[in-house]
């Protein structure tokens, strides 16, 4: 895990976390808290946008693509683009053939293809974080 200093403790940026998979959001949620994060969890895109739509600070969404409910990863990806230009986009999935797609809606990287390492995710989130 990365080392996070004093500072950055104090004021933790926000991932919000998007999995339906139970299991491998807890999991990628518990790591990326350890790494010093404040992550926010749902379980698809409809939960993100009501998070979104409020007033909490998020810094980065990371998402996957398929997903239950009105909108999937990309659908998310756009939403979050048109509505809240500052925050970052992660996109996940275990379909290769997304990877074009995602490209095209997020900055750094195309997608963090499943199974991913923990530690990759951090390392993505990091790169589009401002350097305090």
């Amino acid at each position: 895990m990365a080392g996070r200093t004093s500072e950055d403790r104090a004021d933790p940026p926000t991932v919000l976390v998007v999995e339906d998979e139970v299991l491998i959001r807890m999991s990628t949620a518990d790591y990326l808290r350890g790494c010093g994060y404040h992550i926010i969890e749902v379980g698809s895109g409809d939960e993100a946008v009501a998070v979104l739509k409020t007033d909490v600070r998020i810094d980065v969404v990371f998402t996957d693509v398929s997903m239950p409910g009105n909108l999937n990863g990309f659908g998310l990806a756009q939403w979050v683009r048109s509505e809240r230009p500052g925050v970052r986009v992660i996109l996940t999935s275990g379909v290769t053939r997304t990877a074009k797609e995602a490209q095209d809606l997020c900055a750094h990287g195309p997608l963090v293809e499943k199974p991913y390492e923990h530690s990759e995710v951090d390392r993505r989130i990091q790169a589009l974080l401002p350097r305090r």
